[in-house]
């Protein structure tokens, strides 16, 4: 009942504040699997979804303001589906990983919007790690590997000097733990969506693969903030 009432309340035209107080509440609760049998409806997921501005392709991410209801909006959704085969399910069927790869083109680009591409990326690799069918769909219908690529490329602030050759900077300071955050998912996720990569059949496949390997072995020689974090991107 208590996430129900949430929900009714997050359903209507809020305060943010009010908004991000209840996603927050909403976001504990749903670590509970017990709690979330009842609340986990379609309509219930299209709630969130429009919160986290999943809704719609042409919505800009223009609102500063909105953000940190973005946020807790992704990360209550990362909840729900890690705890939930049915929200697994209504993933697919809402067109979840369609809209969460419109939302990190977004991104794209933009300052303050790392947490929003972080979640946005933990969302798709739970995804697809948890359906397959949502995996098959990144790979062969929405172009996952250079969506998911270019977002590491992004996190890891590639330069290139060649075509398949980043810039080797040894004084270069070490990433943000944002920025490491960011790129941990973008792997995790990568791996997810290239795992039955055995065969690479056609031009476009292996010049993302060869792109991809450059921004890899990029990563190797890229530090974060903390020895632990270093040695969780590597």
């Amino acid at each position: 009942k208590l996430c129900e009432g949430i929900l009714n309340i997050l359903e209507k035209d809020t305060k943010i504040s009010c908004q991000v107080a209840c996603l927050e509440a909403l976001r504990i609760l749903s670590r509970d699997k017990k709690v979330l049998v009842p609340v986990t409806t379609k309509r219930n997921m299209q709630i969130l979804m429009k919160l986290a501005k999943l809704d719609t392709v042409e919505d800009p991410l223009e609102r500063v303001s909105e953000f940190p209801v973005i946020v807790e909006a992704l990360k209550c959704l990362c909840n729900i589906i890690f705890n939930s085969s049915v929200a697994q399910k209504l993933s697919l069927e809402l067109n979840l990983a369609t809209m969460l790869c419109n939302l990190l083109q977004k991104c794209k680009d933009r300052q303050l919007v790392d947490d929003i591409k972080c979640f946005d990326l933990r969302l798709l690799f739970l995804l697809s790690l948890l359906h397959t069918d949502i995996r098959s769909q990144l790979r062969q219908e929405l172009q996952g590997v250079q969506v998911l690529t270019q977002a590491l490329e992004s996190s890891l602030s590639v330069r290139w000097t060649e075509e398949y050759k980043a810039a080797e900077d040894r004084d270069r300071p070490p990433l943000s733990l944002q920025e490491t955050d960011c790129a941990i998912e973008a792997l995790k996720a990568l791996f997810n969506v290239t795992l039955d990569s055995w065969n690479v059949h056609s031009e476009n496949e292996s010049h993302q693969f060869r792109y991809m390997a450059a921004i890899l072995r990029h990563c190797l020689l890229t530090t974060g903030p903390t020895e632990e974090k270093t040695e969780e991107l590597h």
